[in-house]
């Protein structure tokens, strides 16, 4: 495929149309399944942890329609477009979604998308869903490591409608050209400002998924409907990589090894609840007063090295040590580093309205100074985070944080992923009774055996 000159809607639309189960790897495979039984389980725990969510699942109920497809959480069925949008804004509530080695999340649109589409179709077997589910993850890996982001877009729902479309179309069994078609179409998707993730105050940081998965199942049935899509929708002079990028982009990389490799093998699956460019703090701290046991209230100041990224999460500072809203406390650095000191760890129950106010926590945060480092700034890989604690008997310690729990050099296995499961799916608005969580992960595990995948969604409704 490397040789091929067509645009890349049409190199990915082959891509997505031809994969199967069979040409995966087992690493890609097992990526699929983990990040299948991952995004459920975060989008149950959010249904019980994060209140604004409700208003969608509210909408969504009156919206009415073909009762299609599983709202999981609050319950219910919807047509397909309103299931997505419902589970989707659901998965990245708790910013508990999966990401890549670089950051940015795609299964929080992706799964939504191809179950929602999977009920309204029937008849989708295991293999399928898991192949559906490997091209997109692989599409969105190419995108993310190869466009010339400027910190200005949100990345993860600019891409993901792409990668999700991949895989919606893939599940329908689109051909190569409706699978294009499909994606030129989501062009009309692919939006979100960095605004919304860096600024205070707003919802839509944690519920941005919902319009990714919703505008991929759009233009997925609408390409299944004969709608044209456009032919030079990434290449062209006008097109995605022109119009978002300025034209900054290596083709060369992105097709490389399309179709015999699959980097969505590569996805890192979270074990803290929160924004992944604060987990190298969070470490860095948790391991020095673990090691030294240093109890919060011996210390005297909490100094984090930060570069471009890592500053966007502490500005401005007194509102970032304090955060008036759960959607900002899961992007306030001085914030997450108060609880990982405080907890020595962190949980997904560690965010609610009550949490908000601990005052232990919220004394460790008075205590946070910035020191700022051009050498943490962001540019591919996630940059590590470095601390530095003192006590007020003169104790001085200074670390970075590596072998975070979830990253690449600290890697959650399969059991890694149900424990975590367990635990979203018991804090769900409707809790999941734990022999239906064991069910849902037995059925996850050998997805590959399902004659109907959606066995595994429907078991959780």
């Amino acid at each position: 495929m490397t040789d091929d000159k067509r645009d890349l809607v049409h190199l990915f639309g082959t891509h997505a149309a031809e994969v199967t189960y069979d040409r995966l790897d087992d690493d890609a495979r097992w990526a699929a399944k983990k990040s299948i039984l991952d995004t459920l389980g975060v989008i149950l725990a959010a249904s019980g942890m994060e209140p604004a969510v409700r208003a969608v699942a509210e909408i969504v109920a009156e919206t009415g329609g073909r009762p299609d497809c599983t709202v999981l959480g609050f319950g219910g069925r919807a047509p397909a477009l309103m299931a997505a949008m419902a589970n989707g804004a659901l998965a990245h509530c708790l910013d508990y979604d999966d990401q890549t080695p670089w950051g940015q999340h795609t299964a929080s649109s992706i799964v939504p998308a191809v179950f929602a589409l999977a009920e309204r179709r029937g008849g989708i077997n295991g293999k399928d869903l898991i192949a559906a589910v490997a091209a997109g993850q692989d599409i969105f890996a190419r995108l993310r490591c190869n466009v010339g982001w400027q910190k200005d877009w949100n990345l993860s729902t600019v891409l993901a409608v792409f990668a999700a479309t991949a895989s919606a179309s893939r599940v329908l069994g689109l051909s190569a050209a409706r699978t294009s078609a499909a994606m030129g179409i989501a062009t009309m998707q692919s939006s979100g400002i960095m605004e919304m993730v860096a600024g205070r105050g707003s919802d839509l940081r944690g519920m941005y998924a919902g319009f990714s998965a919703k505008g991929a199942v759009l233009a997925t049935m609408m390409a299944e409907k004969g709608v044209a899509g456009i032919d030079k929708a990434f290449e062209g002079q006008y097109g995605f990589m022109n119009t978002y990028f300025g034209g900054r982009y290596d083709r060369d990389k992105i097709v490389a090894g399309l179709g015999s490799e699959f980097l969505g093998s590569g996805t890192l699956y979270k074990r803290w609840p929160c924004v992944g460019t604060a987990h190298s703090h969070m470490k860095a701290a948790i391991d020095i007063v673990t090691r030294n046991n240093i109890q919060p209230d011996e210390i005297a100041e909490i100094r984090l090295h930060v570069g471009d990224y890592h500053d966007l999460m502490c500005q401005p500072l007194e509102e970032r040590r304090a955060p008036a809203t759960l959607a900002d406390a899961k992007f306030s650095l001085p914030y997450l580093v108060s609880v990982g000191v405080v907890r020595r760890g962190m949980s997904v129950t560690d965010f609610t309205e009550a949490a908000l106010q601990d005052k232990q926590v919220l004394s460790v945060g008075k205590k946070m100074t910035l020191i700022r480092d051009a050498a943490l700034d962001w540019k591919l890989e996630l940059p590590p985070g470095r601390v530095e604690i003192t006590t007020r008997d003169g104790g001085r310690w200074i670390e970075e944080g590596h072998r975070v729990p979830g990253n690449a050099d600290n890697p959650m296995n399969w059991e890694d992923v149900c424990v975590k499961f367990f635990e979203c799916a018991s804090v769900a608005a409707n809790p999941v009774p734990e022999t239906v969580s064991a069910r849902a992960a037995a059925l996850a595990e050998h997805l590959e055996t399902l004659e109907d995948a959606t066995e595994l969604v429907r078991c959780l409704a």
